[in-house]
């Protein structure tokens, strides 16, 4: 390699590092930002933790002490940096022996539970990880292939169908859906449980029959969508001229359109997949509640519920971590599909 060549080669290092360097500074700031404003909101609510964990009756001596186990006679900008404070080092509440440690990274400690968040959160994020992966599989292969198919086919009665049915999907409510295969597949033709998890380590087929009805609600919602993005890029690809260019040589229509049509459609698709996913990552809240899953949408409901504020700060931030990383997965894919895009 000559010596330009190694400068070269250098130099598209760096730039990399350079940009890697800085979307993960611009990933802590917005964890830095999201954070600030949900403890602001959450904290400054007129619910008072120390009056529900204090209960009934209770006097003002109780109150206070409340107060002072949870370290909220302190200021709201105090709190905060105690907040973060115990991300890196974990904090304690109370003193002496009765005192309560959360260790490091402390999300909070939901003394309605008595546990730490993060445990509370990594007991459920399993069931959440089962749901919106397995939904997401599930919704690509179905939108895509429908878009695909009503794209190279169109004006056609496969195309209207397509298109009706995505109409449909995107127009019927998620709960809707759920509660009508709950209605056929529970209760009317008894051949899918309705409700209730198996880990996978325990049973992979228990697992996976469990989770049959809720991949396919959320999958029909987003498949939805995926086939009328799909539709629509495609059939714009399919008018440029280095498709015209592509037919001309004699290329045949599959490899026109699987290779050189779908690769530029597949970087909208991809750009939507990332929120997507990281979204449902972070709680599939409704379809959790409609089957009974233990996931984390049904943990944030009931912290919600009983005004948990510690829990929902901690899966709120959650949930930001995750769309940040699913934004930077997607980034990553966008190289992969396309070498022109660069940091």
């Amino acid at each position: 390699m000559s010596g330009t060549a190694r400068r070269a080669a250098t130099a598209r290092r760096a730039a990399r590092a350079r940009t890697a360097a800085r979307r993960v500074a611009s990933a802590a700031l917005t964890l830095l930002v999201v954070s600030a404003l949900t403890y602001a909101v959450f904290y400054l609510l007129p619910a008072d933790p120390a009056q529900l964990s204090c209960g009934k009756p209770c006097t003002p001596e109780r109150l206070q002490q409340a107060r002072e186990f949870m370290a909220l006679d302190r200021s709201v900008p105090r709190q905060y940096l105690d907040f973060l404070s115990g991300l890196v080092s974990g904090r304690s509440f109370g003193t002496g022996p009765a005192a309560v440690r959360c260790p490091a990274p402390c999300l909070g400690y939901s003394f309605r539970l008595d546990r730490p968040v993060v445990d509370l959160m990594a007991d459920r994020l399993p069931v959440t990880v089962s749901i919106a992966l397995g939904a997401a599989v599930l919704w690509l292969l179905l939108g895509v292939g429908a878009g695909v198919a009503a794209a190279v086919r169109p004006r056609t009665l496969l195309d209207r169908g397509v298109m009706t049915l995505a109409v449909a999907g995107v127009s019927t409510p998620t709960y809707l859906l759920g509660l009508l295969g709950i209605l056929l597949f529970g209760f009317t033709v008894h051949v899918l449980p309705v409700s209730g998890y198996v880990p996978l380590t325990e049973d992979p087929a228990a697992w996976a029959q469990h989770l049959v009805l809720p991949w396919c609600v959320l999958a029909a919602v987003f498949a939805a969508v995926y086939a009328r993005l799909t539709r629509g890029q495609l059939l714009e690809v399919l008018q440029e001229d280095h498709i015209r260019a592509a037919r001309a040589r004699g290329l045949r229509e599959r490899r026109v359109v699987g290779i050189h049509g779908l690769r530029n459609v597949l970087l909208p698709v991809v750009s939507v997949l990332g929120p997507d996913l990281g979204g449902l990552l972070g709680g599939a809240v409704i379809t959790e509640h409609v089957f009974s899953l233990p996931g984390l949408g049904s943990l944030l409901l009931d912290a919600v519920g009983s005004v948990d504020l510690p829990l929902v700060v901690g899966i709120t931030l959650l949930s930001a971590f995750l769309i940040i990383v699913a934004n930077a997965v997607v980034d990553l894919c966008y190289g992969l599909l396309d070498p022109r895009v660069s940091g």
